[in-house]
């Protein structure tokens, strides 16, 4: 029993690497958190078995991420120094740092599972039946959470003009 670590990488690393650049926004952030969902592979690999790896590493993918940006909450480098590398960064300019600003503005106050619900459904496309299963509720939480997020966007957008 087990798993082939060295094929699981070669077959699943792009997958897990465009998840965590989809939910870090950070070149280096997004390689260091695919190396540790490998790394955690490299722990289990004994206790795995091959059905259902692809969904398992976007999970663990999900998971390192939502740890990683748990940890930027709490420890911010300083709200400043952020806001000049994310202008420095970026090629979209202004408009890339505002909605970047908006999207933070509407987590803020939420769960990070809220964030991943998000994530899933709008970045990524699920159905929002997929989203439920993904994240362990009913599709009518799903669709609750979705709608409250929805309706602070919007209050957001008319407090920004």
């Amino acid at each position: 029993m087990g798993v082939d670590v060295a094929s699981c990488y070669r077959r699943y690393a792009p997958m897990v690497l465009r998840r965590c650049r989809a939910m870090l926004y950070d070149e280096e952030s997004a390689h260091d958190a695919m190396q540790e969902v490998f790394v955690r592979l490299i722990r289990r690999a004994d206790m795995l078995t091959e059905t259902h790896l692809g969904g398992l590493m976007y999970c663990m993918a999900t998971n390192v991420c939502l740890n990683v940006i748990r940890t930027r909450r709490r420890k911010p480098e300083s709200p400043d120094a952020e806001r000049i590398e994310l202008i420095a960064d970026t090629d979209a300019g202004p408009d890339a740092v505002d909605a970047n600003d908006m999207l933070n503005r509407i987590f803020e106050h939420e769960d990070a599972s809220t964030r991943v619900i998000a994530t899933l459904h709008y970045s990524d496309g699920f159905t929002l039946e997929a989203t439920a299963k993904a994240a362990g509720l009913s599709v009518s939480g799903v669709r609750k959470r979705l709608r409250m997020l929805a309706k602070r966007a919007r209050k957001l957008k008319e407090h920004a003009r």
